[in-house]
């Protein structure tokens, strides 16, 4: 296992934990601040180990960090003009 997949697995395992926590603001501020971590990682992951692994480990964040895809498809959907 390369060390990207390593730190992959920790972003994993500290969103995890993150979770876990209680938030007065819904954890957005820790999602920015996996977002901000996930971004580097998921390319130092599909440098390191090909495009495969670097869809796999998107598919992992995405299912963590949900929430902000699905209002980020929504407001695209917004700009484009259709309804929310």
């Amino acid at each position: 296992m390369t060390l990207s997949l390593i730190a992959a697995c920790i972003w994993a395992v500290a969103a995890n934990f993150m979770a876990l926590l209680p938030s007065r603001d819904n954890h957005w501020r820790q999602a920015w601040a996996l977002i901000a971590c996930g971004i580097p990682l998921l390319g130092w992951v599909t440098l390191e180990n090909g495009p495969i692994f670097g869809l796999i480990v998107l598919a992992a964040g995405v299912s963590v960090l949900r929430w902000p895809v699905i209002f980020a498809f929504r407001r695209m959907k917004v700009w484009r003009g259709g309804r929310a």
